[in-house]
């Protein structure tokens, strides 16, 4: 069946040829065709919309909250309470607070979330950390992976994030600097603060975001 983004301007032109070209023996038939494409730019549309939602591939930004990534709760606020101490991390999203868009449409924007015991974290991380919170890019340095493992305090050093791609392991503790693996720099920082009981970003990324590129 032809789309309505096809040859055709508009769902309602396709409807109309589809009818007008219809011969008698054929009229029930594309009847149902043209039916079925009337509901299918029903559905496309409202899809097309969402992703194309202004602001949503743009970095957090100072003031945004931060939501679940995925999972049960996805799209929920993330307060402090949410986060256990000594991790597992949570994968998260900033929100814009003004327009409620979810900024999720780009990759790079994926965020790491772990609260650590304040005492563990070093001084120059300390100022970046709301309550022990911590905040970093979830794309590893190397070659653009999500970072999605985290060795725990049991595990030797322990307390890691960890690309499950080549291996690479940032330390939250101290700036997610590179600790083990083939990453060439730490990940990128997301300041944080506490308001009205929930994480928000305190100021845009500290440090490039994602893999080096080529070239």
């Amino acid at each position: 069946m032809p789309g309505c983004d096809g040859k055709f301007r508009s769902c309602s032109e396709y409807v109309k040829v589809a009818l007008g070209a219809a011969r008698p023996d054929k009229t029930r038939r594309v009847l149902i065709l043209a039916a079925a494409a009337a509901g299918a730019c029903l559905t496309i549309r409202p899809l097309a919309a969402e992703d194309d939602r202004p602001g949503s591939d743009e970095r957090p930004k100072a003031a945004d909250l931060l939501v679940f990534y995925d999972g049960d709760r996805q799209g929920e606020i993330i307060k402090p309470d949410d986060l256990t101490l000594g991790g597992p991390p949570v994968h998260a999203w900033a929100k814009d607070p003004k327009t409620s868009v979810i900024r999720d449409g780009s990759r790079l924007n994926e965020i790491l979330l772990v609260r650590l015991a304040p005492a563990d974290i070093d001084e120059d991380t300390q100022p970046s950390a709301a309550d022990g919170i911590l905040a970093y890019s979830a794309i590893c340095t190397h070659a653009g992976c999500s970072v999605t493992e985290w060795v725990d305090a049991s595990a030797g050093e322990g307390q890691v994030f960890k690309c499950p791609c080549h291996n690479s392991e940032f330390d939250p503790r101290h700036g997610a600097s590179v600790v083990f693996g083939p990453a060439p720099r730490r990940l990128a920082m997301l300041p944080l603060a506490i308001s009205e009981g929930s994480l928000i970003v305190a100021r845009p990324f500290v440090g490039k975001v994602g893999a080096q590129q080529p070239g």
